[in-house]
């Protein structure tokens, strides 16, 4: 038996339980660590970097790795390994363990520089909610809320929840890991630290989102839970005190799609609570449209607005809004044609944080 195929199995939440406190024990260990701190320094997020390096770092040392330097074969062994992976996951892998191999020629290690797989899975296209049917999920988070009293439920907390990712385009981990000092209900804005990109933005606090938040800290403040209002403690908070857990909003957020009659997709891909970042850039950039805005003017606000790295990354946006709403904008307009070419491959941020 290869040696390497005796890799034990380890879950996503057990990489990155390990990535806080674990070091690398390859070769490459100083080049896993040089590589990290260049990529924190750049502003990149690195948990995925991270996960990829710890399977690496542990087929290095099961191979028994001792040159620095990175082969054809090895590459081609370490993929095998990888059975479970999905399409696009083993892609965006490759496109790490590629970026590694390029950062150590530039420190003058050779090693093989090997091309990245063919995009060979399907396109996803996230769910857009129409405007009545937010209003309906609006309404059903705050029927579940009524019909829950308890002091001590996590239930308040969703139709803020819900509100607040509609309103300010947040993604659903930046919502969850928000503080009490980081949601300023006096000035009514919110200063967001802790982003997918490492880029803070300061999010005003319209007066209907002021009502909603300032109602459910009022509330929250009342449940048995210490430190509930200390100023580094979750705003959105579990019943234990630790931020509200992911996989708890999603639940309350699933029961409030079948109660509006919101069907799952064919091929189950959602509607995800993470649609709703979506739909509100799709909502916004319509509304700049119809506004008369030009489409120039309108992506790099839309941009800054949901906390993009760059024009590419909102984009694909542009393509969306023309789908759910043809006649708000025409894609054979010479100016739409040109800010957005016919380019299949533009990425939207699809994932759930």
């Amino acid at each position: 038996m290869c040696p390497w195929s005796q890799i034990p199995f380890m879950s996503r939440k057990e990489v990155c339980s390990m990535n806080k406190r674990a070091s690398y024990r390859s070769v490459f260990a100083p080049y896993f660590d040089s590589f990290l701190k260049m990529k924190e320094q750049l502003g990149f997020g690195l948990n995925k970097f991270q996960d990829v390096f710890q399977e690496l770092d542990r087929f290095f040392v099961a191979t028994d790795a001792t040159e620095l330097y990175i082969t054809r074969e090895q590459i081609l062994s370490w993929s095998k390994t990888r059975t479970n992976d999905k399409a696009r996951t083993l892609y965006d892998k490759h496109s790490i363990l590629r970026q590694f191999c390029r950062y150590l020629c530039h420190l003058g290690q050779e090693c093989y520089i090997h091309r990245l797989p063919r995009h060979n899975w399907p396109q996803f296209i996230p769910y857009i909610f129409s405007h009545e049917q937010m209003l309906s999920i609006f309404k059903s988070a705050d029927k579940l809320r009524l019909q829950n009293r308890c002091m001590i439920s996590t239930l308040i907390a969703i139709p803020a929840i819900i509100r607040l990712l509609y309103s300010t385009g947040m993604r659903i981990g930046e919502a969850r890991y928000l503080k009490n000092e980081e949601v300023d209900l006096v000035r009514q804005n919110i200063l967001l630290k802790q982003t997918k990109n490492k880029i803070e933005r300061l999010i005003p606090i319209n007066a209907s989102l002021f009502e909603v938040l300032n109602q459910y800290r009022i509330y929250r403040d009342k449940m048995p839970i210490k430190g509930v209002n200390v100023p580094t403690a979750p705003f959105f908070v579990s019943t234990i005190g630790s931020p509200l857990g992911k996989t708890t909003i999603g639940k309350w957020f699933a029961e409030i799609l079948e109660q509006c009659k919101i069907p799952r997709r064919a091929d189950g891909q959602g509607p995800r609570i993470h649609d709703i970042r979506h739909t509100t850039a799709v909502h916004s950039l319509m509304k700049m449209v119809e506004n008369d805005l030009d489409i120039y003017c309108a992506l790099p606000i839309l941009s800054v607005f949901l906390g993009h790295k760059s024009l590419s990354a909102t984009e694909g946006y542009v393509r969306l809004t023309q789908e759910v709403y043809p006649n708000i904008i025409k894609m054979e307009h010479p100016i739409s044609a040109h800010v957005f070419p016919n380019n299949p491959y533009i990425e939207i941020d699809y994932g759930n944080d």
